[in-house]
């Protein structure tokens, strides 16, 4: 079999690895692993038990740096952790120094950046971007084609649709005094963000705070709230029926 496999790497047993494989030094593969065709895991990444990972994806990958970068790349950036019973889809790139919890599914094309947490039980859908210093909770769903920018914190139970767009910097790149200002977004336990709606930076929706489709969020989004509109402002209250308290899931 056409593949390269490090002496230092532990494969777990029952763990299957596919076609033109590249499994870099001091990897840990768990056992009953599925490990499709030109996966590439990079130096020291540890892969949970019964974890699939699917063909063309690249775990561990080192992120690259401009000279105009603001930002420099710590060379001392830690080993990817994947963890048990993860599905992670074809052509998704997972960065070093990010942690995934158990039982997440990372759909085809996903990309998620370095320092990076994800708790359990996570849905990231296909073609989804979470940028670098993110910390998402457990029993979130990101949609299609979502963008979570930089330096932004999601509590459990959070819910971005499609095409919904955040971002962290008011100044759009130019000014120094940007570099005081970084801040993504904050969604607390529950919210929930509609279609194609977009989010300025620093900006929170509150719990079980809802942003309608096509939304342009100025403002904070009070608890239990719907706001909608371009710039967004408050219109009704959450149904009592579609309050989190009234629709957790626990599977």
């Amino acid at each position: 079999m056409n593949q390269y496999i490090s002496s230092s790497a532990q494969i777990g047993k029952k763990t299957k690895i596919g076609f033109n494989c590249v499994i870099m030094d001091d990897v840990v593969i768990g056992t009953n692993c599925l490990i499709g065709h030109n996966v590439v895991i990079h130096t020291g990444s540890i892969i949970g038990d019964n974890v699939r990972i699917d063909d063309n994806t690249i775990i561990g990958k080192k992120p690259l740096s401009s000279p105009r970068s603001i930002f420099k790349v710590d060379p001392n950036l830690k080993p990817s952790i994947i963890g048990d019973k993860c599905q992670i889809g074809a052509n998704v790139i997972i960065y070093v120094q990010s942690k995934i919890g158990i039982n997440c599914l990372i759909a085809d094309l996903a990309t998620i950046r370095e320092n990076v947490t994800i708790g359990d039980l996570n849905i990231i859908g296909r073609n989804v971007s979470i940028e670098n210093f993110v910390t998402i909770g457990e029993r979130c769903k990101f949609e299609t084609n979502c963008y979570i920018t930089a330096y932004s914190k999601i509590e459990d139970y959070c819910f971005v649709a499609p095409a919904v767009a955040t971002s962290n910097d008011n100044y759009l790149a130019r000014d120094k005094e940007r570099f005081n200002h970084f801040k993504g977004i904050t969604m607390k336990k529950g919210s929930r963000i509609g279609i194609n709606s977009t989010i300025l930076p620093g900006k929170t929706i509150n719990q079980d705070g809802v942003v309608a489709g096509g939304s342009l969020v100025t403002k904070d989004v009070t608890a239990g709230d719907i706001w909608a509109g371009a710039p967004a402002k408050l219109k009704v209250k959450v149904p009592e029926a579609q309050l989190l308290k009234n629709n957790l899931d626990e599977k």
